[in-house]
């Protein structure tokens, strides 16, 4: 079976090209633009897995990693973030992340990240 992911970005564009690293290996469920919506869709679809955006409005990845892990504790989320954002990877960590990518994302890094902890 084909595992399920979320893809969470504010950026359109990183959403596409998230959703085209991992659409030939996973089934893409849907796209969220903000951590509130990333819950929401987390909710309905109750995906595997979910490529995370740090910075963006309403809630950040780092608050909707830590409301989805709090209600699915076994999701696993995969954070997708600039190089210059170490301490907000730390507060990613303790959010409850699994992994993550820095951009611009390397597709192959990022289906690799994502096999590591689904696999």
């Amino acid at each position: 079976m084909t595992e399920r992911v979320l893809v969470v970005d504010d950026s359109s564009f990183q959403r596409t090209v998230v959703r085209d690293a991992l659409e030939d290996r996973f089934e893409v469920v849907d796209e969220a633009e903000h951590g509130a919506e990333a819950v929401e869709l987390f909710e309905a679809y109750e995906p595997d897995a979910v490529s995370m955006d740090v910075v963006m409005p309403e809630m950040t990845g780092i608050e909707a990693t830590a409301a989805i892990k709090e209600r699915w504790p076994g999701a696993v989320i995969v954070m997708c973030t600039s190089v210059d954002q170490q301490e907000k990877m730390m507060e990613a960590v303790k959010a409850g992340a699994d992994g993550y990518v820095t951009k611009p994302v390397d597709a192959a890094e990022l289906v690799s990240e994502f096999e590591s902890h689904l696999g």
